[in-house]
């Protein structure tokens, strides 16, 4: 096996994790989105408006796990607001709004205790380091990059929403190799999620490694997919790199 140079990285459930139950969040968040527009003299209705979005931006997360396709909730709320009549509203005022509804979505991910010193130890060791990442808004992910001191360690970021394509879609990890000037063989990904990180890994053949501690243990496992190794803490990620050198 040609040696590791590269490590992707999942964000969520992998370097962050949130630290409370989504859906209260999401209702606050949803408030929030309903009463930045209003603020900026958007007529919509400040008691159905956050039930709608929430409706509108669930089926969109049902629906890009089976496309892989990432247009984003930028797009998503300018569509319902069109819909509504209120068309051509400033980008910047579209912003306001999403920047409202990820603020509060943003203070529920905290991060893992291990990220730091494993995300060093491996700088120390030689790794390029990347972050490919399932999002609907980049600007949610590069905040999120931001708010948790991480940029530092990464020679590439892609979220989903930049891509225009989620994992496990080839695209995205493409664009990594392509930014890194790697092959698949010479690159490892670690993630939660067997759909997504290890499925997309696999078929390009990334070495995979499923970070299952935030799994829910009653989810049932993908049996047709299989990572290359399992680790249940990110501390267990560079001796686990030693052995397979």
């Amino acid at each position: 096996m040609p040696a590791i140079k590269a490590i992707f990285f999942d964000l969520g459930k992998t370097l962050l994790y949130p630290q409370a139950s989504w859906q209260p969040v999401f209702l606050h968040a949803n408030k929030a989105l309903t009463e930045a527009l209003l603020e900026q003299g958007v007529n919509v209705d400040a008691r159905t408006f956050p039930i709608e979005f929430a409706e509108r931006l669930n089926q969109y997360y049902v629906d890009r796990e089976t496309t892989h396709r990432e247009t984003g909730s930028l797009r998503l709320l300018k569509q319902l607001l069109a819909e509504k009549g209120v068309r051509d509203l400033p980008l910047p005022s579209l912003r306001v709004a999403l920047d409202a509804f990820y603020a509060i979505t943003q203070s529920n991910w905290q991060l893992e205790a291990d990220a730091y010193p494993v995300l060093d130890a491996l700088r120390l060791m030689g790794y390029k380091l990347a972050i490919l990442s399932n999002a609907a808004d980049d600007f949610d992910v590069q905040t999120l990059v931001d708010q948790h001191s991480l940029r530092h360690y990464f020679e590439f970021i892609r979220s989903s929403a930049k891509a225009g394509y989620r994992k496990p879609h080839a695209y995205i990890f493409k664009e990594a190799l392509n930014a890194l000037n790697l092959f698949p063989q010479q690159c490892l990904m670690v993630g939660d999620t067997l759909d997504a990180d290890i499925l997309g890994a696999n078929k390009l053949g990334i070495y995979s490694v499923w970070l299952n501690r935030r799994v829910n243990r009653e989810t049932k496992t993908l049996a047709d997919i299989h990572p290359k190794k399992t680790i249940q803490e990110l501390s267990e990620l560079p001796k686990l790199l030693l052995e397979i050198a």
